[in-house]
């Protein structure tokens, strides 16, 4: 149980990243089909759900890095856009950048060039960014709005093709960011909207009309679009920190099942989250390297948990896992909150959780040990008093007369049991105590 409770705990840092994402990303969000003009109110809403012939808005949810998950679905969603002749385009945009090839990229940004449709970008809600190859993106579009406290820079290396577009906002964002009111003022944005709802109001082609009363009601529908459950499945899994959770945790409890009898729940749980990790890291640019290193890390860690005693492996095991943790990927980075809960999630499930349950497991009354007095072993370090020694092909932490310590390698025989420690002496019995010797 302790060891599952440290997978629980590396589970919750995963869903609380997630959560933090969602609760990001819903705090400027609307409803699937909503009234504009209203702010909200009930009458805005319902006018604006009627079929009219004003046309229609399509607003994109896009948080989050461009793989190619959401790459597919902007440009499956321009494409039906085109076919509805809607009105426009509003790729609502909270993005640290991209993932997928320079050609993918290129496609996208040429799909949004010539499309029939305005395509065009709201950085928001507040908090939001467009960084790297998002802010290209968001270059390429017909018009950019921001809301207060959003970012649009750190461009970086230009990865669309000089020939076909020109260098993302004149290459004056290539290695800085810019609030919102900077980028307005230096023309990088178009203007400033508070809500998606403003910037889609003031959109060339959408039509509103006054109601009774004098409300404002919107005549164009705008219709709010999101990844589908499964879609969104995995472009979650292509989030840096939820890839790097998934797959630790998968490998975590794939080194629990190997110590469990049968196939559990813990089993099947560590199948599925390895796999969408392993997606992640593949989307991702994660260095082979240092993935190899987190696998090494798990190898090592299994040496010293059958013992019940942290030694040499473990040290390797922790060295490992560091080093492929901080470099894991290139571009992309882990933060602190992610890395230290990690590893101390991992710190106590290593040192104490899983040598516990071992111990426990071959020391249920249903196994038995009798058997094991007066069978003989190897001491695999020195026993002075307390070692390691090796019997019936098992690590076993032993004990031994302090006035007769044991040296490493040399042949021993199990005299006696406490809990689950072995008593141990020589098995020449001239090195044994003089009570033990036979006649």
């Amino acid at each position: 149980m302790t060891v599952l409770g440290a997978a629980l705990l590396l589970a919750a840092f995963s869903i609380n990243g997630l959560a933090e994402s969602d609760a990001a990303e819903r705090s400027g969000a609307a409803p699937t089909t909503s009234g504009i003009g209203g702010a909200g109110d009930a009458e805005g809403s319902e006018a604006s759900r009627r079929v009219t012939g004003a046309g229609q808005v399509d607003v994109l949810e896009t948080d989050g890095y461009l793989d190619p998950v959401l790459v597919d679905f902007i440009s499956s969603s321009i494409e039906e856009a085109e076919a509805a002749d809607a009105v426009a385009v509003v790729l609502q945009l909270n993005s640290p950048g991209s993932v997928v090839s320079d050609e993918e990229l290129t496609a996208l940004a040429t799909q949004i060039d010539e499309a029939t449709v305005p395509v065009t970008v709201w950085i928001g809600p507040s908090g939001s960014r467009a960084y790297g190859g998002a802010a290209e993106i968001a270059a390429v579009a017909d018009e950019i709005g921001m809301a207060p406290g959003t970012d649009l820079g750190d461009v970086g290396p230009p990865r669309l093709p000089e020939d076909e577009f020109p260098e993302a906002f004149a290459g004056a964002l290539d290695d800085r960011s810019v609030n919102d009111e900077v980028a307005v003022d230096e023309d990088f944005a178009d203007r400033l909207a508070p809500t998606v709802g403003l910037f889609v109001n003031d959109l060339e082609g959408f039509e509103t009309e006054v109601a009774d009363g004098g409300n404002v009601e919107p005549v164009t529908e705008t219709r709010f679009r999101q990844l589908p459950l499964g879609s969104q499945l995995f472009h979650t899994a292509a989030s840096p920190a939820v890839a790097y959770l998934f797959f630790v945790l998968g490998l975590g409890l794939i080194i629990f099942e190997l110590y469990t009898a049968g196939v559990g729940v813990a089993g099947v749980l560590a199948a599925g989250l390895f796999v969408f990790g392993g997606y992640g890291l593949a989307v991702l640019p994660a260095r082979g390297w240092a993935v190899g290193l987190l696998v090494i890390a798990m190898a090592a860690f299994c040496v010293d948990i059958q013992t019940g005693v942290p030694r040499f492996w473990t040290g390797v095991g922790f060295v490992s896992f560091a080093v492929g943790t901080f470099w894991l990927y290139d571009g992309p980075t882990l933060s602190w909150i992610t890395i230290v809960g990690v590893f101390l999630s991992l710190a106590f499930a290593v040192l104490a959780g899983m040598p516990a349950m071992v111990r426990t497991r071959f020391s249920t009354p249903t196994i038995g040990r009798e058997w094991m007095i007066g069978e003989a072993g190897e001491a695999v370090t020195a026993v002075a008093p307390d070692g390691t020694v090796r019997v019936q092909d098992a690590l076993w932490r032993a004990r031994t007369n302090r006035a007769t310590p044991l040296d490493a390698g040399e042949a021993v025989v199990v005299a006696g049991l406490d809990g689950l420690v072995l008593e141990v002496e020589s098995a020449d019995p001239e090195r044994r105590p003089k009570e033990h010797r036979r006649d």
